[in-house]
């Protein structure tokens, strides 16, 4: 399951306010590794996946792992890009989608909330259940007979 609309903006202000944070840089990095698929806003999304490429380091042609330009001019360079022109993020990108960059989440986003977020990040959604039918015990297939399968195999 995907960041939805609140903890997608949140995310991004974290990205966007506090690189220069030295505490706040290795799980900003982090988090830039990420699949774009757990952001779960369109608009959002596209944010992330411009500042994935607009903080991007040089990669070699060898497997190394991605590296993260994090602070400095680079990174408020492609904040106030996104800010002065949204479209260079995606078409369908506003002023009122940017506006958030930049500005500071607030207390509440502290380590346990951004280990909260990483849950959220990667969170499959349980299967709903049909009204009216019995969950499936837990050992019910597994018993100790050999299936259909297992006796044409040994034939």
């Amino acid at each position: 399951m995907a960041l939805d609309a609140e903890q997608g903006k949140r995310m991004l202000q974290l990205l966007t306010s506090r690189y220069d944070d030295r505490h706040w840089r290795k799980k900003i990095e982090k988090t830039l590794s990420l699949p774009m698929s757990g952001v779960g806003d369109d608009a959002q999304r596209a944010m992330f996946l411009y500042l994935k490429h607009a903080l991007k380091g040089y990669k070699s042609r060898r497997a190394d792992p991605d590296s993260w330009i994090v602070g400095g001019f680079a990174t408020r360079e492609a904040i106030e890009r996104a800010k002065f022109n949204p479209m260079v993020v995606d078409a369908m990108v506003t002023k009122e989608h940017v506006a958030i960059l930049a500005v500071d989440p607030g207390p509440e986003v502290d380590e346990a909330w951004w280990e909260e977020m990483l849950v959220a990040w990667f969170e499959e959604p349980e299967p709903a259940q049909p009204e009216g039918e019995p969950a499936e015990p837990v050992g019910e297939n597994t018993g100790g007979s050999a299936g259909p399968d297992t006796e044409k195999a040994e034939a």
